[in-house]
């Protein structure tokens, strides 16, 4: 990767270097994923099976139904090895710990005499689950939703794929309560989950990474007045960034930026340390690590748009740090509780030599959906509370109204609101017949 050295860079060449890859954010993108919506909100399944077939090569005409039967679903389930099975359950074991102990908490309380306020969570209804599938399909990504779309009691949980859909998927979705399971991916499941199709319902919220033309699809349909869909999170190619010192593994750090690179050729691993000697000997190891990857190719591609950063210090390396807004976070330090207490942006963070970003993906417990493009800055990772939606309640009595009225009809006469005022007004009036 290339080597810069922070301090040296002006204020626009350290905002130039911090980036995202060059293959964010194509100027035809946005048309060809309009493209896409139109044709599925105006011929529903047939587009869909048009857009199986030219994106995927897949015929669902010839070989099945878009939505997945229980013979399906069982056949490929019994395909799935022990190992694999036994892998799946240990991680859903954690998940599920993790994300049931985020529990709603409600709150029931008087702000002053005869005022009584609530806080309540409700499940959302509907929600669609987009797995990535295509060269790495993401059997870890169904567990990241789907158990907390069930902790949280989401009554229909929808989940699309591209086809043909791996059988670890579909064991995993069957493991964790799925039951409707449409083969489809792309924007136009996007699309499908937005507006409904003859065979796939509408949804309320729409879940899931993706590539750019999915990060796209979800951003274009939380605006599309032709539906109302809520998403959770711009989540799109993955990202890394390692912040390390001197007594880091070098081998280590570069197993865990290829682990990112491997993703997509759009994904970006970051590098930021206080040692020229980490920085050189991490790049010798990328070299030999790469060379053996099978995905070697995507990850190379990757490298080409990432880059290390030699900072004066620790301090300086959160500042950058909190500057590029990481999707996933690994501090590989001596300290790393210490620098940790000065990052302020980053989807997940993995601490010390022994927590690759690997375990989080997988199966330590918390979730993998996180916000990337910097939107760390703002926007929370995955948790329970995004499968539900919050709402208030007040109530007041007679003697909370007179406690209260005079203060709120104030404020209405002084927005210029007098019908507001009336409502205070014409209720304090009856109270003293």
């Amino acid at each position: 990767m290339e080597i810069l050295t922070w301090s040296t860079l002006s204020t626009a060449e350290q905002k130039t270097a911090l980036k995202r890859s060059p293959l964010i954010g194509d100027s035809g993108l946005e048309q060809s994923v309009r493209a896409i919506l139109d044709a599925v909100a105006t011929r529903g399944d047939a587009a869909i099976q048009e857009f199986n077939q030219k994106f995927d090569g897949f015929n669902s005409a010839k070989i099945g139904e878009l939505r997945m039967g229980e013979a399906e679903i069982a056949a490929a389930s019994a395909r799935v090895s022990p190992e694999l099975k036994a892998a799946i359950s240990k991680a859903m074991a954690n998940i599920d710990v993790f994300h049931s102990a985020q529990q709603f908490r409600p709150i029931d309380m008087e702000t002053e005499a005869g005022v009584r306020c609530e806080l309540r969570s409700e499940p959302i209804e509907k929600v669609g689950l987009y797995i990535p599938g295509g060269s790495a399909p993401l059997i870890s990504t169904v567990m990241m939703l789907a158990l907390p779309a069930k902790i949280a009691g989401c009554e229909q949980r929808v989940l699309v794929s591209p086809p043909p859909i791996n059988d670890a998927i579909i064991y995993a979705a069957n493991a964790c309560g799925i039951t409707e399971i449409y083969q489809v991916g792309g924007a136009q499941a996007i699309a499908a989950l937005a507006f409904g199709t003859e065979t796939i319902p509408a949804v309320d919220k729409i879940f899931g990474p993706g590539n750019r033309y999915v990060t796209e699809a979800k951003r274009l349909v939380s605006q599309d007045g032709r539906c109302t869909v809520c998403i959770d999170m711009p989540a799109g190619p993955s990202e890394v960034l390692v912040i390390a010192d001197s007594d880091a593994n070098c081998e280590f750090i570069a197993a865990d930026l290829l682990s990112q690179a491997e993703h997509g050729p759009d994904s970006q691993v970051i590098l930021v340390t206080d040692s020229q000697a980490i920085a050189d000997g991490v790049n010798d190891a990328l070299t030999k690590q790469l060379a053996v990857l099978p995905r070697c190719d995507i990850a190379a591609t990757a490298l080409l748009s990432s880059r290390t950063f030699v900072v004066d210090d620790m301090l300086q390396a959160a500042q950058v740090s909190n500057q590029y807004g990481p999707e996933h976070l690994i501090i590989q330090t001596r300290f790393p509780r210490e620098v940790l207490k000065n990052i302020r942006a980053a989807g997940s963070v993995f601490l010390g030599a022994y927590t690759p970003e690997s375990v989080g993906d997988y199966a330590s417990g918390t979730n993998h959906v996180l916000p990337t493009y910097g939107y760390s800055r703002a926007v929370s990772s995955l948790s329970l509370a995004d499968f539900s939606r919050r709402f208030t309640v007040q109530e007041l009595s007679a003697k909370g109204l007179i406690g209260l009225g005079q203060a709120v009809m104030t404020l209405a006469s002084n927005e210029l609101l007098d019908a507001h005022k009336n409502a205070i007004a014409i209720r304090l009036a009856s109270l003293e017949k």
